[in-house]
């Protein structure tokens, strides 16, 4: 098994920390993983996107000619990568924010509010981790329990009232992505 993730937004929205969470958590799976961060010229706001690869066996390179899957956070991302998305592929799309329409047909498509869901939990930083969850609850790529235990490593040094709000929100993306699961 290889399966190629494009994480795609602005910065601030923790598309960097996506990829690099899923990456930590397909290693502490004893799978192989590659993480290739690239930002736009500006400091904040401006774009940013990370592919991610993960497979059972040795990665030769860490750039796919088209991915299996694409999260974008916001419509820039969204038209700029979704020609990057292979056929057959899964393109988890941020609603809230992305209200292009799809003209995709031979991929499948996820759209959830997650900014609306994010801001429900009590912060929209925690979008990222909605999309993660809606990924693990559809794809199974990672283990759910090994992904919260990476995300309690990240936080462990945050108030706890951080850590609950994002184990909420992997949860919550969960949900939804086990009611479009292959």
């Amino acid at each position: 098994m290889k399966k190629s993730f494009i994480f795609s937004g602005s910065g601030g929205q923790g598309i960097m920390s996506a990829g690099i969470m899923l990456a930590h958590t397909a290693i502490d799976m004893h799978k192989h993983s590659t993480y290739l961060p690239e930002y736009g010229p500006e400091q904040r706001g401006g774009s940013a996107k990370c592919t991610v690869v993960i497979s059972d066996d040795e990665i030769v390179s860490p750039l796919p000619k088209k991915c299996d899957n694409l999260i974008v956070m916001n419509e820039q991302a969204y038209k700029k990568h979704q020609s990057c998305l292979k056929a057959g592929g899964l393109l988890l799309i941020n609603s809230s924010l992305v209200k292009a329409e799809n003209v995709r047909t031979d991929v499948k498509v996820i759209a959830a509010d997650v900014d609306d869901i994010a801001l429900e939990l009590g912060n929209v930083k925690a979008a990222n981790i909605i999309l993660i969850g809606i990924l693990i609850g559809a794809t199974g790529i990672v283990s759910k329990d090994i992904f919260a235990q990476s995300l309690e490593e990240k936080f462990k040094n945050k108030k706890p009232e951080i850590l609950q709000l994002n184990m909420a929100a992997l949860e919550r993306g969960i949900e939804i992505g086990k009611k479009h699961a292959k």
